[in-house]
C-alpha cells in the first residue's frame, strides 16, 4: 500500500489520542509529537512539518470549546486538514478534453521511469474514450525508441520514431504533425532524460518546447529522492513551463512523503502516482481522498468510480443500498472481496476501503495478503446462507466456528481472525455510511436545516447517485 508506514504510524497516532480519556493540552501535544517524527521520518522537510504542528495549535483551542464538543474529532479534522495544505499546490492541472488535440510532453531525469509512465498515462485516457499516441524525441538514450515501440503495442496505440534521425527537435515536431492529421486527440512526446541535471537537457527541452508548442508539460520525478525533490522541481520549471508533476515509484519507497510535500510546495500539482510497472498501476492523486485512505478514513466516492467500470449497472443499486443502510453482512464483505481483483490492485484498493489497515496487506507481502483474503473467502464458502446473511455473525455458536473451520480445512483460529475482521469492517462502514450515524457528528442546527434523518439520507442517496452516474475526469 501507498506510504502504509507513514499512514500507520499516523493512523496509530491518532488512535492512541481518541482512546484518552480526558482530552487535554498535554494529550494534544503528545499527539501531535507522534505526527510530528512520522512525517520526519518520511523525508518531510523540517520547516513544513513545524509550520503544521503551529498551524494545528493555532486552529485549535481546547479551552474555548464548548461544552459537549467532541474534541478528539476537532483535532482529528484539524490534522486532516493541515495535512491536506501541506499536500495541495494550490492550483488545479491542465487537464486534456476528448476531440480536441492536445500535446502533452513528458521531462525528467534518466531512471525517474518517464517512459513507463508515458505509456500509463496513455493507457489510462485510453480507457475513458481519448485516442492517444505516442512520439519518442529521445535520442540520447539507447533503446529508448525500442521500449516505447514495445509500451505503445502493449496498449494499441499508434507511436512514432527514428533509428536514423539523432535531431530530437524534429522527431518531435514531425510526431506531432502527423498524429494531428490522423486526429489524435492526445499526442504524448516523451524526451530525453540525463543523468543529471545538465545544461544541455534544459536547453533541449526548450528546444522541443518550442518546436510542439506543448499544451501541458508533465514533469516526472523519482519519490525515492525525498525532500530533494524541491531543488529538482524547481530547477525544471525554469526551463519549460511545467504544469503537473507525476511522482513514480511510490510503491517501494518510504520518502514518497517528503517528495510529495516538497513538489508541492513548489505550486506544481501532481496529478499522478505511480504504483507500479504494469499499465494499469497508475493513480489519481486527489488531496483530500489521498489523506482520507493514508489515515485510514476511506475513499468511497474513489471506490465507486473505479466500481461502475467492473461492477454491472443493475447491481450497483443494491450494493449501494445494502452499504447506506448500514447492512454490512459477511455475504456483502465476500462480494468486496470478489471485485477487488476486477478494479485493480488489492492492496491499492484496501486503501480506499473505510477500516482496513494497512497491516492487512503490509507492504512487499502483498501475495501473503492475497494468500489471506483468499483463505477467508475459503471459510465463507463453508457458511450457510443464513449465516453469510446474519447481522451479528459475531455471535456464531461455538459449533459453526468448528463446522466452518473443518469444512474449509483451516483451523478455528483462522475463521476467529475473519470473524474478527468482519467486526471491525462492519463497525467501520456502519460509521461511514449509515445516515443515523452521520447525523451524531453534525451540529443539531445543520441537520435540522437538511431535513433531519430524512433529509440527510436525501442527500446522501443524490451524492450516491450522482457518483454513480458521473463522467470520469
Amino acid at each position: 500500500m501507498v506510504l502504509a508506514q507513514l499512514g500507520g504510524s499516523l493512523s496509530r497516532a491518532l488512535a492512541r489520542m481518541t482512546s484518552t480519556t480526558v482530552v487535554d493540552e498535554r494529550v494534544l501535544g503528545d499527539c501531535l509529537n507522534e505526527i510530528t517524527r512520522a512525517l520526519l521520518q518520511a523525508d518531510v522537510q523540517f520547516d513544513m512539518v513545524r509550520g503544521m504542528q503551529a498551524s494545528v495549535k493555532r486552529a485549535i483551542d481546547l479551552g474555548t470549546l464548548a461544552a459537549g464538543t467532541d474534541k478528539r474529532r476537532v483535532i482529528k479534522g484539524a490534522v486532516v486538514d493541515e495535512l491536506c495544505n501541506m499536500l495541495d499546490a494550490g492550483k488545479p492541472a491542465f487537464a486534456p478534453k476528448k476531440g480536441k488535440p492536445c500535446v502533452v510532453m513528458f521531462v525528467g531525469l534518466q531512471g525517474s521511469g518517464k517512459t513507463t509512465t508515458c505509456m500509463k498515462y496513455a493507457h489510462y485516457h485510453q480507457k475513458i474514450g481519448f485516442k492517444p499516441a505516442l512520439v519518442c524525441a529521445d535520442t540520447f538514450r539507447a533503446g529508448a525508441f525500442d521500449q516505447l515501440k514495445q509500451n505503445a503495442t502493449k496498449i494499441m496505440v499508434p507511436f512514432y520514431g527514428s533509428y536514423m534521425e539523432s535531431d530530437p527537435v524534429k522527431i518531435a515536431a514531425e510526431g506531432v504533425e502527423r498524429f494531428r492529421k490522423e486526429n489524435c486527440d492526445l499526442i504524448i512526446v516523451d524526451t530525453s532524460g540525463r543523468h543529471k541535471q545538465e545544461a544541455a537537457l534544459f536547453e533541449e527541452m526548450r528546444q522541443v518546447s518550442e518546436a510542439t508548442k506543448p499544451d501541458l508539460v508533465i514533469f516526472v520525478m523519482d519519490s525515492s529522492i525525498g525532500q530533494a525533490a524541491f531543488a529538482q522541481a524547481q530547477a525544471f520549471r525554469q526551463s519549460v513551463p511545467v504544469g503537473a508533476v507525476i511522482v513514480t515509484k511510490m510503491d517501494g519507497h518510504a520518502k514518497g512523503g517528503g517528495a510529495l510535500s516538497a513538489v508541492a510546495a513548489t505550486k506544481s500539482p501532481v496529478i499522478f502516482i505511480g504504483t507500479g510497472e504494469h499499465k494499469d498501476e497508475l493513480e489519481d492523486f486527489d488531496v483530500r481522498p489521498f489523506v482520507g485512505r493514508l489515515l485510514g478514513m476511506g475513499d468511497l466516492p474513489g471506490l465507486m468510480k473505479k466500481a461502475r467500470q467492473v461492477v454491472p449497472a443493475d447491481q450497483q443499486p443494491d450494493l449501494m443500498k445494502r452499504l447506506m443502510e448500514g447492512n454490512f453482512t459477511l455475504r456483502l464483505m465476500y462480494e468486496q472481496f470478489q471485485n477487488l481483483g476486477k478494479i485493480g490492485s488489492i492492496d491499492q484498493i484496501f486503501s480506499m476501503l473505510p477500516g482496513f489497515s494497512s497491516e492487512l496487506m503490509p507492504q512487499g507481502h502483498e501475495k501473503q495478503g492475497e494468500a489471506k483474503i483468499k483463505r477467508y473467502m475459503t471459510m465463507m464458502d463453508s457458511m450457510t446462507d443464513a449465516e453469510l446473511d446474519s447481522e451479528n455473525p459475531k455471535l456464531m455458536k461455538e459449533s459453526r466456528i468448528i463446522r466452518i473451520a473443518r469444512g474449509s480445512g483451516r483451523p478455528v483460529k483462522d475463521v476467529l481472525d475473519m470473524l474478527e475482521e468482519y467486526k471491525r469492517l462492519a463497525k467501520s462502514n456502519k460509521g461511514n455510511t449509515n445516515p443515523q450515524h452521520i447525523s451524531k457528528s453534525l451540529p443539531p442546527e445543520l441537520l435540522a436545516q437538511i431535513g433531519g434523518i430524512g433529509g440527510l439520507r436525501s442527500l446522501l442517496n443524490q451524492t450516491v447517485s450522482k457518483e454513480m452516474g458521473g463522467g470520469d475526469r
